[in-house]
């Protein structure tokens, strides 16, 4: 089969690219900005990459248009197929069909850790000899791809609560079918495309009806937000990690034991922080289990896990400065973020906070009150919002920011951020990047700088 996939550099598309080239398809793409990283990786598969959505593309005939959920209507591409009549699928859709069909699909979900607990989980198969095939929106350090497909009878994919495509509203993670579902944490989140967070709910509930009987649901046993939607209906095993009567730790950080209620399995020690790290990994060896390996293996196997890229992902140090590239962009992750780097170094050494709020939710500004609480430990806060385009915010960073007083400082202009926080910095400093874009390669211009005569 001939697949033509519009929106083929995103995270979630590029992965399926990859998988479907590995599964012997031919396979070309459009996307709106063609550019490395992305790029170069497909087209290191084979794959042809046309910049942009010109109508013209249309002759490449391809058996099916797989439509990514960045495409909407008024895109010409998309007219032309529309006007023509051809046949188009969405990703998760051609996903679920054709890879995840006759799997053993393990699916974490949730609206924080997915990247993370779903690399745990398909390093915990690889290093027990599972060899599984994944699909993650990161790159994991163990394996160096963000996408995989094996002979193996099990897959392990990240399950975004989004949604699917202009033509289907229902989230990704209802295509997926799993046998073994994770349910890390529920919050509110995409203000763009759910107004509350019952909509959100009722979606989770969606997924919740798609695992069969003889399946699993291994759901944070805190989140009043999943009692609720458990108790919509639940046909499946149900393991709660968390609470003392599922899976729970008791340790520090860096060294915990893991028990399934009464029953110790054993200690595991790794450099990764916080409390939140200590509940993905929970998860990942629950649903582990779930498939056969057994805890002891598990917390071996997770003692060896080197996380994912841009999770708190050391760029560099240049006189005595450490710049950080992370993921975070929800006040929760950004707070969790801190508070990790926070208790790694200390409370002498000094953090300089760099934010650039550029997901859907945080550009409409739902949670910009929420950014002075979830900086507090930060030392120094510098905020970005590009001047216009659609990267621009439709609110005051300034204004949001002020309850910091004058620890903060917001920028439109990015070389002026960064000469504010070289001019800030000094010996012994971490400067934590956080976005979820490239942020104008801010990290390399920062070490450039910093390494620039005085």
């Amino acid at each position: 089969m001939h697949i033509h996939i519009l929106g083929i550099c995103g995270t979630f598309m590029g992965g399926l690219a990859v998988l479907a080239t590995e599964a012997g398809h031919t396979v070309t793409g459009c996307d709106a900005n063609v550019y490395p990283p992305m790029s170069t990786q497909l087209e290191a598969q084979g794959i042809r990459l046309i910049e942009g959505y010109d109508a013209s593309q249309v002759a490449l005939a391809p058996d099916l248009f797989v439509i990514g959920n960045v495409v909407s209507r008024g895109n010409p591409l998309m007219e032309e197929i529309l006007n023509r009549n051809l046949p188009y699928m969405s990703g998760p859709q051609w996903l679920g069909e054709h890879i995840l069909q006759n799997k053993w699909v393990l699916a974490v979900a949730g609206t924080h850790g997915k990247t993370t607990t779903t690399s745990m989980l398909a390093w915990i198969l690889e290093d027990a000899g599972y060899q599984p095939g994944f699909l993650v929106g990161g790159v994991p350090l163990n394996f160096g791809i963000s996408a995989r497909l094996t002979e193996a009878d099990f897959f392990v994919i990240e399950a975004d609560e989004y949604d699917t495509a202009f033509f289907d509203k229902r989230s990704k993670f209802v295509h997926y079918r799993p046998r073994t579902a994770v349910l890390n944490n529920l919050e509110y989140d995409h203000a763009d495309i759910f107004p509350d967070l019952a909509a959100i709910e009722t979606q989770f509930h969606h997924l919740v009806r798609t695992i069969p009987g003889q399946g699993r649901i291994v759901v944070n046993g805190r989140e009043s937000a999943f009692e609720r939607v458990l108790s919509r209906g639940c046909w499946s095993e149900v393991e709660p990690f968390g609470v003392s009567e599922g899976w729970h730790a008791d340790g520090s950080d860096e060294q915990f034991l893991v028990r399934y209620q009464e029953r110790a399995f054993g200690t595991l020690k790794w450099d990764l922080q916080g409390e939140h790290n200590r509940m993905n990994a929970l998860a990942a060896i629950a649903a582990a289990r779930h498939v056969g390996v057994p805890p002891e293996q598990a917390i071996v196997s997770l003692s060896k896990f080197r996380n994912v890229k841009r999770r708190m992902e050391l760029r560099g140090t240049v006189r005595g400065v450490a710049v950080y590239d992370d993921f975070a962009h929800h006040p929760t992750a950004i707070h969790t973020t801190v508070a990790g780097l926070r208790h790694r170094i200390g409370a002498q050494a000094r953090i300089l906070a760099v934010l650039e709020p550029r997901s859907n939710t945080m550009k409409l500004g739902v949670m910009k009150s929420q950014l002075p609480g979830s900086l507090a430990e930060a030392d120094l806060v510098f905020g970005y919002g590009a001047p216009s385009g659609k990267e621009a915010l439709g609110w005051d960073l300034a204004g949001a920011l002020a309850p910091l007083g004058e620890r903060a400082r917001a920028f439109t202009d990015l070389d002026a951020l960064v000469r504010a926080i070289v001019a800030a910095a000094r010996p012994g400093d971490h400067i934590l990047v956080m976005s979820n874009g490239g942020f104008g390669g801010v990290h390399q211009k920062l070490l450039d700088a910093l390494g620039q005569p005085t």
